[in-house]
C-alpha cells in the first residue's frame, strides 16, 4: 500500500507540471517534499544513507546545469554562431545540418553543452523565432548522440563500466541515426516555415578567441576530472572561475539555470526514492518500454537494475533510455537546460503537438534496430563498480 502511495505521488507531480507548467517548480518542489514525509513516516527509509548514495550525481548536475549555461553564454557572445550563418546553407538543409552538429558534438561531449550549444546557435541563426517542434529536434539531436558512444551519456558509461564492450554499445547510432534523419527532416520544415536560417551577409564581427578558449577549457576541463574524480561539474566551475579572469562571465544567465536546475533535482530525488526494485524479464519489449518510462523517471535507477538483472542487447538499451527521455521537454537534461533559454517549451502539450516527430523517430530507429541487427541479449548479468550504484561518472545528463 505504501508503495501505491508513493508511485501517486510522484505520479500526481508529474501530472500537476504537464497541466499547469507555469508553477513547475512549485509543484516538483512540492512533490518531493510529500515523497519525502511519506517516505520517513511510513517506511524504514534513512535519508542521510540515500544521500550518501546520490550527492555524487546530484552535485554533478546541479554544477553541469548552471555551469554550461554561462558555456552557451561564452559561445553565444564568441560571435561562432554568426560566422554559421557563412557557412551553413539556407533553407531546411541548414536548419537539419544544425541538428546533425548538435548530434555530433553530443557523441564527445556532455548532451547539456550540446543542447545549448545548439540552442545558442539557433537564437542567432533564426532571430530567436525558434519553432517548439525544433526545439524539441535539439534536445532528441543531443540524446541520439550520445547512446551509441561510450563517452557520451551517463547510461552508455555505466554500462560500459559493468563489462560490456564499446562496439556493443555502438550499434545504437544505427537507430539514434534513422530517428535524427526522419525528426530532424519534418523539425527542419517546421523550422523554415516558421522562420528561414537567416544568412548574414553583412557580419564582420571577429570570432572572440578568448571566449573560444574558454569554451574548449570548459568541456575540457569536464572531461578531464570526470575521469580522474568523477567530478565534472568540479572542472566546470573551475575553467569557469580560471576563464574569468580573461573574460568576465555574465552571471546575469544562472537565475533561470538556476530554476531549472532546482527542478530537474527535485524530480530525480523523487524518483530515486520510488520503491523499485526490479524490472519484468528482459526483451525488446522491456527495453522499448524502459525508454519510454525515461521520459518521466530517472533513466540512473532504470539502467542500474536492467544492468544487473543482465540479458539484454546493450545497444537496444542504450538507445531506449539514452533517447527516451526527448519525448518530455522535462524528461531530459538537456530538456529542462534547453527551457532555460526557451521559456515557450516548458509545455507537454506543445511538446507533444510539436514534436510529435520525436517520439515516432524514436519508435522507427528501434524497429529499424530489431529489424537489421536482431535481438542478441548477452545472456549474463554484470557486476555493478561500487561507484554506479551512487552516481556513476557523468559524461551527460543523470536523468535523460
Amino acid at each position: 500500500m505504501v508503495d501505491y502511495l508513493l508511485f501517486g505521488l510522484f505520479a500526481a507531480t508529474l501530472i500537476g507540471i504537464a497541466r499547469y507548467h507555469k508553477h513547475a517548480l512549485r509543484i516538483a518542489v512540492g512533490g518531493l517534499c510529500c515523497v519525502l514525509v511519506a517516505r520517513l513516516s511510513l517506511t524504514d527509509f534513512h535519508l542521510g544513507h540515500h544521500l550518501g548514495h546520490e550527492w555524487k550525481m546530484l552535485l554533478n548536475l546541479g554544477g553541469l546545469l548552471l555551469g554550461f549555461s554561462l558555456l552557451a553564454n561564452f559561445f553565444e557572445r564568441s560571435n561562432l554562431p554568426e560566422k554559421l550563418t557563412t557557412v551553413l546553407p539556407g533553407g531546411k538543409l541548414g536548419a537539419f545540418l544544425l541538428l546533425a552538429l548538435v548530434a555530433l558534438l553530443s557523441s564527445v561531449l556532455d548532451n547539456i553543452a550540446a543542447a545549448l550549444i545548439g540552442g545558442s546557435a539557433a537564437i542567432t541563426l533564426f532571430r530567436r523565432k525558434v519553432h517548439v517542434g525544433y526545439l524539441a529536434a535539439i534536445v532528441a539531436a543531443s540524446n541520439a548522440g550520445g547512446a551509441g558512444s561510450v563517452v557520451g551519456d551517463t547510461t552508455t558509461t555505466m554500462v560500459w563500466l559493468a563489462g560490456v564492450s564499446p562496439l556493443d554499445v555502438l550499434e545504437a547510432s544505427i537507430g539514434s541515426l534513422v530517428a535524427l534523419l526522419f525528426f530532424g527532416a519534418i523539425a527542419s520544415r517546421q523550422q523554415n516555415a516558421l522562420q528561414p536560417l537567416v544568412k548574414d551577409t553583412q557580419h564582420d564581427r571577429p570570432v572572440d578567441v578568448g571566449n573560444v578558449a574558454i569554451v574548449a577549457a570548459i568541456l575540457g576541463a569536464a572531461i578531464w576530472t570526470n575521469i580522474q574524480f568523477e567530478l565534472p561539474a568540479a572542472g566546470v566551475w573551475g575553467a569557469i572561475l580560471l576563464g574569468g579572469l580573461l573574460r568576465r562571465p555574465d552571471w546575469k544567465v544562472l537565475p533561470a539555470a538556476a530554476t531549472g536546475a532546482c527542478f530537474l533535482l527535485s524530480l530525480v530525488l523523487s524518483a530515486s526514492m520510488m520503491p523499485v526494485e526490479s524490472l519484468p524479464p528482459a526483451s525488446p519489449w522491456t527495453a522499448l518500454g524502459l525508454g519510454i518510462v525515461s521520459a518521466f523517471f530517472d533513466n540512473i535507477p532504470l539502467t542500474a537494475m536492467a544492468i544487473k538483472q543482465g540479458g539484454y542487447d546493450w545497444g537496444f538499451l542504450t538507445y531506449c533510455v539514452g533517447y527516451g527521455g526527448s519525448m518530455l521537454w522535462f524528461g531530459s537534461s538537456a530538456g529542462v537546460a534547453l527551457s532555460g533559454l526557451f521559456p515557450e517549451a516548458k509545455s507537454v502539450k506543445n511538446w507533444l503537438v510539436g514534436g510529435w516527430h520525436v517520439a515516432v523517430g524514436y519508435l522507427l530507429g528501434f524497429f529499424v534496430m530489431l529489424v537489421v541487427l536482431g535481438w542478441h541479449p548477452d545472456g549474463h548479468s554484470h557486476k555493478l563498480p561500487p561507484a554506479a550504484h551512487g552516481a556513476p561518472p557523468a559524461q551527460s545528463s543523470p536523468v535523460r
